[in-house]
C-alpha cells in the first residue's frame, strides 16, 4: 500500500510539474532539481555513477598500450590487419562513450568543475589515445594497392573496413611519416584550447545584463532569453534586448577576437602540416567534398540576395513598419497569434509530422520521449543552444534542449530528432567504423524533419494569421539557414584568408569584416538598416570555432528541401529509401555518392535553385493571403 501511494503522488507531482512548465514558458530554472526527472536526461544508461566511469576510463587507458603489439606489422598479414582495426574500433567506441558522458555531464551545469575535470582527463586520455593510434594510418598508406587487393580477398572480415582504408589512402598526399604524426597527435592537447576558453567563459563567466520585462519581471538576459525575447512582439523590448545583449558582448570584443584569432591560427598550423593550398580544403577533404562546393554555395547565394530582400520587404510591410532593423528579424510577422506549446503538445505534433517516415521511425520517436533521451529546459549555467549527441554507440542517442515553449523550439526538437534519428539507424545498421555519419549529411536529416513538420502545421490550419505565422516561419528558415548560414561561411572564408596572407586579426577588425558582411546580405543602404554595434555577432556565434561547419547547415537544407518532397510526393516507396539509404548508411561511402542515392547532386547548382524557387513560392502564397486579408 505505501509503494503504491508513493507511485501514485510521484505521478501526481510530475502532472502538476508539466502543467506548470507548460504555463511558465520563457523560465530558466535556477537549479535542475526544480525540473521533474522525466525532462531530464538519464546519464546512468551510459554509467551508473561517476565512479564507474572513472573505472571504465583507467581501464581504457590500460588498454592503450597495446597498440604497441600491432605497430611495424599491419603490412605483414591480413590477419594482423584486421586484429588491429578490430581492437581500434574497440577502444575508440569505449573512448567515445567515455567522452560523452563527461561532456554531457558538463553540459547540464558549466559552473560545476568535476565534470569540467572530467572533460579534462578524458581530453588528456583522446590525446594518448590519438599518440598510440598515429602509426596506424602511414601503415595502411604504406600497404602497395594490389597488396592490399590480396588482404581483401584472403580476409572476408576486412571488407567492413573497406571504406575506412579507401579513406586513408587517398589522404596520402597529406598523411605525414609515423614520427610526425605523432607530433601532431601529441598537438591534438591544445587544439581544443580555444574553443574551450570560449565555452567556459560565454557560458558560465561573462557577466550578463538583467532587463526588466514590461510587467516588470527582472530577467538575466543569457542566450537562452536573448533567443526568446528577441522574437517579442514589442518593439521597445526587442530594441532594449539587442542592445543590452551585444552591448555585453562588446565589453569583450578584445577578449573574443583574441581567441578566435587562436582558433584560426590553430587551423592554419594543420593546413600548413598537412600541405593543404588551404585552411578550406583542409576542412572539405576528410569528407571528400570539393571546394567548389563551398563557392558555388556563396555564388548562388550573392546571386538571389534580391530573393532575400524580397523577404525583408514583405517582413517590412507585414510588421507595419516605416525602417526595418537588424532587431526586427526575429519579429513575430501576424502579432498575437498563439502558437505557444507544452512539451506533450510539441511531442505529438512532431510525431503526428513524422508519420510519412513508417512504423520503425514512430517507435524510436516514442522511446526517445519517453527513456529520457532528452534534457528539456534551461536551467542556470546550462550550456545554450540545442545539439544531439550519438556518440555512444552501443546506448542511444542523446538530446539538449533549451525548450522555451515557442513554435520554433518545437522545430528546434525536431530538428534534433532528426539527428537523433540518422545516429539511431546509422549506429544500428553500420560497424562502429562506418556508422558516425560526414559533417556534410549532418543537418540534412534534421532539416527534412523541419520541412515535414511545417507540412503538417499548414495541413491542420486554415486561420489566415495563423497561416501566414507558419508560412513566414518557413521563410525565417530559410533566412536563417540558407543565408545567414551562407553569410557566416562568407565571414569564416574571409578571416581565414587573412591569416593564411598572415594578417592578424583583433576584436575589431573582426567586427568590421562581420559587418560589411551583414550590410551586405540585409541591403543595409535600401532595405535594413544594420546598427554598427551589431558586428560584434561573431563572437556569439559558437560555430566559428567548428572549422567551416556552418555552410553545410545551407547545404543540408537545399538536399532536405528535395528530399522531404520527394517523400510528400511519393509516399512510402521514398520513406522507405530515406531510411534504408541515407539515415541507415552512416559513412558507409562518401557524402555525394550517398545523397545522389535519393536523387539529390549538390555538384551542381540545382538544389541552391530549387531552394529559392521555394522560398518564392511561400512569398506567393503569404502576399496572395495577405490580398484576400485586405478585401
Amino acid at each position: 500500500m505505501f509503494k503504491k501511494w508513493g507511485v501514485l503522488v510521484m505521478a501526481i507531482t510530475i502532472f502538476m510539474n508539466s502543467n506548470l512548465l507548460a504555463s511558465e514558458q520563457g523560465k530558466t530554472y535556477e537549479s535542475r532539481d526544480q525540473i521533474p526527472e522525466k525532462f531530464k536526461w538519464d546519464l546512468s544508461q551510459l554509467y551508473a555513477s561517476k565512479a564507474d566511469w572513472q573505472k571504465e576510463k583507467a581501464a581504457v587507458e590500460d588498454e592503450i598500450v597495446k597498440f604497441k603489439n600491432f605497430q611495424g606489422k599491419l603490412g605483414r598479414s591480413a590477419q594482423t590487419l584486421q586484429q588491429c582495426l578490430d581492437f581500434m574500433s574497440e577502444i575508440l567506441k569505449r573512448y567515445y562513450k567515455l567522452s560523452a558522458y563527461a561532456s554531457q555531464l558538463s553540459d547540464q551545469d558549466t559552473r560545476q568543475s568535476e565534470p569540467m575535470a572530467m572533460r579534462q582527463e578524458i581530453d588528456q586520455v583522446g590525446n594518448k589515445l590519438s599518440a598510440a593510434m598515429a602509426f596506424i594510418e602511414p601503415e595502411i598508406l604504406a600497404i602497395p594497392s594490389d597488396k592490399m587487393q590480396k588482404f581483401f580477398a584472403e580476409n572476408k572480415s576486412l571488407a567492413v573496413y573497406r571504406q575506412y582504408i579507401d579513406n586513408i589512402q587517398r589522404m596520402k598526399p597529406h598523411t605525414l611519416s609515423p614520427e610526425e604524426e605523432e607530433i601532431i597527435a601529441h598537438a591534438g592537447l591544445m587544439s581544443s584550447t580555444p574553443y574551450d576558453i570560449y565555452g567556459i567563459f560565454k557560458n558560465a563567466d561573462m557577466p550578463r545584463p538583467e532587463i526588466t520585462l514590461p510587467n516588470g519581471q527582472k530577467v538575466t538576459l543569457d542566450d537562452a532569453s536573448y533567443t526568446l525575447y528577441r522574437a517579442d512582439d514589442n518593439r521597445d523590448l526587442r530594441i532594449k534586448v539587442f542592445e543590452q545583449f551585444f552591448g555585453a558582448y562588446k565589453q569583450f570584443e578584445r577578449t573574443f577576437g583574441t581567441d578566435l584569432y587562436s582558433q584560426l591560427k590553430k587551423d592554419l598550423f594543420y593546413k600548413t602540416v598537412r600541405k593543404y593550398n588551404s585552411c578550406l580544403e583542409a576542412a572539405l577533404t576528410p569528407n571528400n567534398i570539393p571546394t567548389s562546393v563551398y563557392m558555388n554555395l556563396i555564388e548562388s547565394v550573392h546571386e538571389n540576395l534580391p530573393t532575400l530582400h524580397r523577404y525583408l520587404k514583405l517582413r517590412k510591410k507585414m510588421l507595419g513598419l516605416d525602417e526595418l532593423h537588424y532587431y526586427d528579424m526575429y519579429a513575430p510577422l501576424v502579432p498575437k497569434v498563439d502558437l505557444a506549446y507544452s512539451v506533450e503538445e510539441a511531442e505529438n505534433e512532431i510525431l503526428e509530422a513524422l508519420q510519412p517516415l513508417g512504423g520503425e521511425y514512430q517507435v524510436v520517436l516514442k522511446k526517445a520521449f519517453n527513456e529520457r533521451w532528452i534534457d528539456m529546459f534551461p536551467n542556470t549555467g546550462k550550456r545554450s543552444g540545442a545539439y544531439s549527441s550519438g556518440a555512444a554507440y552501443d546506448v542511444h542517442p542523446y538530446i539538449l534542449m533549451n525548450f522555451m515553449g515557442k513554435y520554433d523550439d518545437v522545430s528546434t526538437l525536431a530538428h534534433e530528432l532528426g539527428h537523433t534519428m540518422h545516429s539511431y539507424f546509422s549506429n544500428k545498421s553500420q560497424h562502429f567504423i562506418n556508422a558516425h555519419y560526414p559533417i556534410f549529411l549532418a543537418e540534412v536529416a534534421s532539416t527534412c524533419n523541419e520541412a515535414l513538420l511545417v507540412n503538417h502545421v499548414l495541413q491542420k490550419i486554415d486561420d489566415p494569421k495563423k497561416r501566414l505565422s507558419i508560412l513566414g516561419n518557413q521563410l525565417e528558415t530559410f533566412r536563417t539557414t540558407l543565408f545567414r548560414q551562407t553569410q557566416f561561411a562568407e565571414f569564416e572564408l574571409k578571416v581565414h584568408k587573412l591569416v593564411e596572407k598572415g594578417e592578424a586579426l583583433t576584436g575589431d577588425k573582426l567586427s568590421q569584416i562581420y559587418l560589411d558582411i551583414l550590410k551586405k546580405y540585409y541591403g543595409h543602404d535600401t532595405v535594413t538598416k544594420i546598427e554598427d554595434l551589431y558586428g560584434i555577432e561573431w563572437a556569439y556565434i559558437p560555430h566559428f570555432y567548428y572549422n567551416f561547419y556552418v555552410f553545410q547547415y545551407a547545404t543540408s537544407l537545399c538536399a532536405s528541401t528535395a528530399i522531404s518532397e520527394k517523400i510528400l510526393k511519393e509516399g512510402q516507396p521514398m520513406a522507405e529509401k530515406y531510411v534504408k539509404e541515407f539515415l541507415s548508411a552512416g559513412r558507409s561511402d562518401y557524402p555525394i555518392p550517398i545523397l545522389q542515392r535519393v536523387g539529390v547532386d549538390m555538384t551542381t547548382k540545382v538544389p541552391y535553385e530549387e531552394a529559392f524557387k521555394k522560398m518564392n513560392r511561400i512569398m506567393d502564397e503569404i502576399e496572395s493571403i495577405l490580398k484576400q486579408m485586405e478585401k
